[in-house]
C-alpha cells in the first residue's frame, strides 16, 4: 500500500484542481503495478501535515508516502518542516537525485527544499508541487525505490542480497547502457590480441531470413478431400414438425416422433400429418418442411404423446431442413494443411472420419553447464537451497512448455531433453549423438566469449555451417544458428530470459516450417512468426538501448486502444518478467537524438499468447 498526499492551500480550498496528486497516483500504480495508492488533498498547514504523515506511516503502515507540494520558499511552504519533524532517519542522496535530474530541465531546481527519509518502515520523500516537475523527480528515483523498500522490509531480505548480487556483477542495472554495454558493432578475432567476437553482428529480420532460407522447402500445399457428404442426409434446423409444405398450415395429425440417429423415415402420409422431428435428425423421405415448435399450438395428448398441433405459419419448401452436402460435399476440399494441427483441423478431420496422420518433428532441448541442478534434484537441501555453486536448470523446463504451449503436441512432436557439461567432449559427443538423428536443438548457454564457452567450436569440428553467431538485439546478442543436411542448431544464450525471447523470435518459426517440410507441405509464411499489433506505450518514461529491445509488456484495453506496460525490471537473468508479459515490445535503438521514449509512443508487440489482454479498463 502507498499514499499520496497533495498539499496545497488553494486546492484544499476549492480554487484550483489538484493535477500533480492523481499524476503521481497513476505513475505509482504503473511502477508498482498496483492499485492500492491513498490519496488525500489537505493545507498548507505544518500540523496538518505531520498528522498526515504519521497517520500514513503509523496506522495505515503503509510502504511509502510521497508529497507533493509546499516545498519552496513562500511563507506558507512547510512540508519540509512537517517531514523532517517525523522522520527517524533521512535519505539525503535521493534529495540529491531529485535535484541533479531537475537542474537538467531548469536552473530553478535549486530553490526547491524537498526533504526525504524514514519513519520506522515507511519511506517519506517529497516532491515538487508542479506535475511536470513531480513527473521528473519520481523518474530520476523510480529505478532504486523497489530496493529502498525491500531494504525496509525485514521479509524481502533474500531480494536485498539478489540485487546487490546483480550490482556487483553487472554494475548499476538501472543504467546498463552505460555501465556495463559493449559495443554491438564491434568484430575482431576473439583472441588475446582482440577480445571481441570474431561474428559480425546481424539485424533480427536477416537472421530470420537466414534461418528460415535453410530449412527445407516444399512449394506443393497438402489438400484435405471429405470422403462424405455433410450432413449425408437431410438434416432438420429445428426442433418442430415435419410435414408436406403444399398442406398449408392448420391442423395436423401427429403420427410419429424422429429423433437424432433415427434411420430415416420411409413412410408416405398425408398432408394433414406431420412427424415431430428433433434438431439435427433426418428428414422423413415424403416431408419437405419443418415447422419450429414455437410456430405451433399442442391442441391435443393422448398419454404422453401429442396427437393434434396447430401449424400458425405457412410452410414453403425446404423450411429449416439441411440438404445433403449442404455443409461439406464428398470430394470437397476440407482446408490445406498448416502445421502444427490446431483444433479446427482436428475437429473437421473427425467431422468427416479421418484420422490424424502427421510425420512427427524430432526436437532435443539441451542446457550447458556445470552448474546447472534438476529442479528436483536430491542434492539440494532441505530448505530448498542449492548445493554452493549450484543452481537450478530453468531452461529446459522452460523450452519443452514453451514448444508443447506453441502447438507441437505428442503426436506432431518428439522431443528429448538433456543437461551437458561445460566440457568440449561432452557437449560434443552429445550433439553428434543428436546430428542427423534429431531435425532441430535448441541449445542454451556456450555460445558467448567465456572460457566454457564451447558450443562454436563443437559445431565447427562437427562440420555444421556456422550461419551466425550474434545478433544485433537485447536480449539475446550471443543468439547463434547453426546448419547441417539434416539437424538445424539454435544455440540460445543461457539467461532464462534470452533464451525465451530468441525461442519466440527465432526458433518458433523454424519449427513450424521444418514441421510443414517433414509433412511434405508448404509452409504458411504469414503465420510462421508472432503476430504483430500495434499498441501505445503507458509507462511514462524508458531509457533506451544502443540495441534494438524486446522488452516483456502486460496489455490494457482501455477504450478499445492498446496500451503497453513494461514488466519491471528488463535484466536477461530476471525471468520473473516473463509471467506478466503478454507481448514482446519491440524498441528502437538508442540515438544521440533520441535517448528515450515516454508515454504514447506507438510500438510494435508480437503477441506471445492468444489472451493477451490482461486488463480491461
Amino acid at each position: 500500500m502507498f499514499s499520496v498526499i497533495t498539499v496545497s492551500d488553494s486546492c484544499a480550498a476549492g480554487k484550483a484542481t489538484d493535477t500533480s496528486g492523481p499524476h503521481l497516483v497513476e505513475m505509482i500504480k504503473q511502477a508498482f503495478k498496483t492499485d492500492t495508492v491513498n490519496y488525500l488533498l489537505i493545507a498548507d498547514d505544518e500540523q496538518l501535515i505531520k498528522q498526515s504523515l504519521i497517520y500514513a506511516c503509523d496506522v495505515l503502515k503503509v510502504r511509502a508516502v510521497f508529497t507533493t507540494g509546499g516545498t519552496g520558499f513562500a511563507p506558507r511552504d512547510v512540508t519540509p518542516e512537517a517531514t523532517r519533524a517525523i522522520i527517524t532517519k533521512e535519505a539525503p542522496q535521493l534529495t540529491l537525485a531529485m535535484t541533479l535530474c531537475s537542474l537538467e530541465k531548469t536552473k530553478f531546481a535549486v530553490l526547491s527544499r524537498a526533504v526525504c527519509g524514514v519513519r520506522n518502515k515507511t519511506l517519506v520523500v517529497n516532491f515538487p508541487g508542479s506535475k511536470k516537475a513531480v513527473g521528473e523527480c519520481f523518474q530520476s528515483i523510480v529505478d532504486v525505490l523497489p530496493h529502498v523498500l525491500n531494504l525496509l522490509n525485514e521479509g524481502e531480505i533474500e531480494r536485498v542480497r539478489e540485487t546487490h548480487r546483480k550490482v556487483q556483477a553487472e554494475g548499476d542495472a538501472s543504467t546498463p547502457q552505460e555501465v556495463y554495454h559493449v559495443c554491438p558493432h564491434a568484430t575482431g578475432k576473439g583472441g588475446d590480441d582482440d577480445r571481441n567476437s570474431p561474428f559480425p553482428m546481424i539485424g533480427v529480420d536477416n537472421a530470420l531470413k537466414q534461418i528460415l532460407a535453410t530449412i527445407p522447402s516444399v512449394q506443393t500445399t497438402r489438400k484435405q478431400l471429405s470422403r462424405v457428404n455433410i450432413p449425408p442426409f437431410r438434416a432438420s434446423i429445428k426442433d418442430g414438425y415435419a410435414l408436406k409444405s403444399i398442406g398449408g398450415k392448420g391442423m395436423k395429425k401427429v403420427i410419429g416422433y424422429v429423433s437424432a440417429g433415427d434411420p430415416i423415415v420411409q413412410t408416405n402420409f398425408t398432408i394433414d400429418e406431420c412427424f415431430k422431428i428433433n434438431t439435427g435428425a433426418p428428414v422423413p423421405l415424403h416431408a419437405d418442411a419443418v415447422i419450429q415448435v414455437e410456430d405451433t399450438k399442442l391442441v391435443s395428448r393422448e398419454n404422453d404423446y401429442e396427437k393434434i398441433v396447430e401449424i400458425l405459419t405457412e410452410p414453403t419448401a425446404s423450411l429449416d431442413i439441411r440438404s445433403i452436402g449442404s455443409d461439406l460435399r464428398m470430394s470437397e476440399e476440407v482446408f490445406q494443411y498448416q502445421f502444427p494441427l490446431d483444433a479446427c483441423q482436428r475437429a473437421l478431420l473427425a467431422a468427416i472420419g479421418e484420422k490424424v496422420s502427421v510425420a512427427k518433428l524430432k526436437v532435443a532441448i539441451i542446457s550447458t553447464g556445470d552448474e546447472l541442478l534438476h529442479p528436483y534434484d536430491v542434492n539440494a537441501t532441505a530448505d530448498g537451497s542449492t548445493s554452493e555453486g549450484k543452481i537450478y536448470d530453468s531452461n529446459t523446463t522452460m523450452l519443452v512448455a514453451l514448444v508443447r504451449q506453441c502447438g507441437f503436441t505428442e503426436d506432431q512432436c518428439e522431443i528429448q531433453q538433456r543437461v551437458v557439461r561445460d566440457d568440449f567432449e561432452s557437449l560434443k559427443k552429445e550433439i553428434e549423438s543428436l546430428t542427423g538423428v534429431v531435425h532441430i536443438i535448441i541449445c542454451t548457454g556456450g555460445v558467448s566469449m567465456g572460457d566454457k564457452d564451447f558450443v562454436k567450436p563443437v559445431l565447427k569440428e562437427l562440420n555444421y555451417e556456422l550461419v551466425f553467431g550474434r545478433v544485433n538485439m537485447k536480449p539475446g546478442k550471443p543468439c547463434t544458428y547453426a546448419s547441417s543436411k539434416v539437424t538445424k542448431f539454435f544455440g540460445l544464450p543461457g539467461n532464462p530470459v534470452s533464451a525465451f525471447v530468441t525461442f519466440h523470435l527465432f526458433a518458433l518459426p523454424a519449427l513450424r516450417h521444418y514441421l510443414a517440410a517433414v509433412n511434405e507441405t508448404a509452409p504458411s509464411m504469414a503465420k510462421s512468426s508472432l503476430p504483430m499489433i500495434r499498441v501505445e506505450l503507458l509507462d511514462t518514461k524508458y531509457v533506451l538501448d544502443p540495441r534494438p529491445e524486446y522488452a516483456r509488456a502486460s496489455i490494457t484495453s482501455r477504450n478499445g486502444k492498446l496500451l503497453a506496460s513494461i514488466t519491471g525490471g528488463q535484466i536477461s537473468s530476471r525471468l520473473k518478467s516473463t509471467i506478466e508479459a503478454d507481448v514482446l515490445l519491440e524498441l528502437p535503438a538508442r540515438t544521440e537524438n533520441k535517448p528515450y521514449i515516454t508515454a504514447g509512443t506507438q510500438l510494435k508487440a508480437f503477441v506471445l499468447r492468444s489472451n493477451f489482454i490482461s486488463r480491461y479498463e
